[in-house]
C-alpha cells in the first residue's frame, strides 16, 4: 500500500500521522487528571480514537512518527493552567484544521473521510466536558472585571486630570477600588444565594471579587512605575484593552462564543465611560479651581 501513493501525499499523510499521535497522549494525560468519570470517559474514548487514526495513517505510510513534544507539554500545561475545556478546545481547532486536510485527499485515500467523521463527533463530544468549576462561575468572573474595567478606568481617568499627580492618584484609586472589590463581592453574594442556581454563593462572590482585585492591581500598576500622568493613563487604558481581549478570547474558546462582538463591547463601554470621566474631571478642576 505504501507504493501507491506519491512522495508528496505520503509526507502529508506523515503530518496527520504526528498529530494524531501528539494529541492521543495528549487526551490520555488529560484523562489522568479529571476527576469526574464521565469526562474522562470520554477523553479515553478520543485518545484511543487518535491513536487508532494514527494506526491507519501508518497503513498507508508504512512508518512510525514520534509524537510533537513540544505540542504535547503546550496543551497539557494549557489545561491544567486555564482548564481542561480551554486546552481541548483550543487543540479542538486544529482538529478543525485537520479535518479540512482529511477532506482534500478523501478522493485519494479511502479512509480519509471515514477519519475526518470522526474528528466531527470528536468536537460534538466534548461539549458535554462543559461541566467545570472555573467556567460554571464565569459569569462572576465577567461581572468582576466589567466593573472593574468600566468603573476604574473612568476614575482613572478622571482622577489624572483632576490630581496630576501619579502617587496620589495610585493612592485614591487603589482605596476606590478595593473598596469596590468588596462591595461586588457582597453583592455577587447575596445575589448567588437568592437565586436557585446550583453555584455556591461564596465561591461566587470570591470569583467575582479576585477578578476585580486582579483588574485594579493592573490598571494602578503604572502610576505605581512611571512619573508622568499622562504615561500612566496610556498604559492603564492599554493594559485594559490586554485585559478585556484575553477574557474574551478565552471564553470564546472554552465557550465557543464570537469573540469579536464581545470585545468591541466590553473595549467601547470602559473607553466611553473613561472619555466620560476624563472631561468630568477637566470640568471640576476648571470650575472649582482645585490645584493639587
Amino acid at each position: 500500500m505504501t507504493n501507491q501513493i506519491d512522495p508528496q501525499l505520503r509526507e502529508r499523510l506523515l503530518a496527520f500521522q504526528k498529530d494524531e499521535i501528539t494529541e492521543h497522549y495528549v487526551y490520555s494525560r488529560l484523562a489522568d487528571q479529571i476527576d469526574s468519570p464521565d469526562n474522562r470517559e470520554i477523553l479515553r474514548k478520543i485518545a484511543a480514537d487518535e491513536l487508532r487514526h494514527y494506526q491507519e495513517w501508518r497503513l498507508y505510510t508504512g512508518q512510525d512518527v514520534a509524537p510533537n513534544r513540544w505540542q504535547m507539554w503546550r496543551y497539557y500545561l494549557i489545561s491544567r493552567i486555564f482548564g481542561f475545556t480551554f486546552g481541548i478546545k483550543l487543540m479542538e481547532r486544529g482538529e478543525e484544521s485537520a479535518r479540512q486536510n482529511y477532506a482534500e485527499v478523501q478522493g485519494v485515500l479511502d479512509k480519509a473521510l471515514s477519519i475526518a467523521q470522526d474528528e466531527k463527533e470528536h468536537e460534538e463530544a466534548l461539549v458535554g466536558l462543559l461541566d467545570e468549576e472555573r467556567l460554571k462561575y464565569a459569569g462572576s468572573v465577567v461581572l468582576g472585571l466589567n466593573d472593574a474595567l468600566v468603573e476604574l478606568t473612568g476614575a482613572l481617568a478622571g482622577l489624572t486630570l483632576a490630581l496630576q499627580n501619579t502617587r496620589l492618584i495610585a493612592l485614591t484609586g487603589s482605596i476606590t477600588g478595593i473598596a469596590a472589590a468588596l462591595s461586588m463581592g457582597a453583592s455577587e453574594y447575596l445575589s448567588t444565594k437568592s437565586e436557585e442556581t446550583g453555584k455556591s454563593a461564596t465561591k461566587a462572590a470570591v470569583y467575582t471579587g479576585i477578578a476585580y482585585l486582579c483588574t485594579v492591581l493592573i490598571l494602578i500598576l503604572p502610576y505605581l512605575i512611571f512619573t508622568n500622568f499622562y504615561v500612566c493613563l496610556a498604559f492603564t487604558l492599554a493594559g485594559a484593552v490586554l485585559i478585556i481581549a484575553s477574557f474574551n478570547y478565552y471564553i470564546s474558546v472554552a465557550q465557543d462564543e464570537p469573540f469579536r462582538k464581545r470585545f468591541l463591547e466590553m473595549a467601547g463601554l470602559s473607553f466611553a465611560v473613561a472619555g466620560f470621566s476624563f472631561g468630568i474631571g477637566y470640568l471640576l478642576r476648571a470650575v472649582l479651581g482645585v490645584e493639587v
